[in-house]
């Protein structure tokens, strides 16, 4: 009767183990976020004037995993190369342009459909004022397209982002 006492409970606590080793996020994420997606634009408004800070050719990628990670990165299409060819020694002019003209950062995220919100906990970022945040943002999508509102734009005021799904391209 001990051993199988024994084996009995040596098995539900296996099983009892492998479901919570399998278990997914501790929420739920909004499964038409999940992915990858390209910039087509962004546009700041901040006291009534709006603006394009990455450019009208901006380049980026937002990338939503269903484990609940994110990463962005945005730059200007017209970023300069540094001239040294060794980021560690740009001109003060290329640095300038190269942080006024780039972001990137990562983390966490939550979903909430109640709202169509997505909360991001900032982890890194190049601009380290975000670093240990968490934002909210608000999103639409129809099809492929994405149009997200990031109330706390890195240069002030809010930012307004239109996505497109990633497609794979070849090499």
């Amino acid at each position: 009767m001990t051993h199988l006492f024994v084996r009995t409970a040596a098995a539900v606590s296996l099983l009892a183990f492998g479901v919570a080793m399998t278990a997914g996020p501790a929420s739920a994420q909004d499964k038409n976020l999940v992915g990858a997606w390209t910039i087509v634009s962004i546009t700041y408004e901040q006291n009534g004037k709006t603006t394009e800070p990455y450019g009208a050719n901006v380049r980026g990628t937002q990338v939503f995993g269903a484990d609940g990670r994110f990463a962005v990165v945005v730059t200007r299409a017209d970023l300069p190369k540094v001239a040294s060819n060794n980021r560690e020694t740009a001109t003060a002019e290329e640095a300038v342009k190269i942080v006024h003209g780039s972001i990137g950062y990562f983390g966490s995220y939550t979903t909430n459909a109640a709202d169509n919100s997505v909360t991001v906990q900032i982890e890194g970022a190049t601009f380290p004022n975000w670093v240990g945040t968490s934002q909210k943002r608000t999103y639409t999508i129809s099809g492929d397209e994405m149009h997200l509102i990031n109330p706390t734009a890195s240069g002030g005021g809010s930012a307004k982002v239109v996505l497109k799904r990633a497609t794979a391209k070849a090499m």
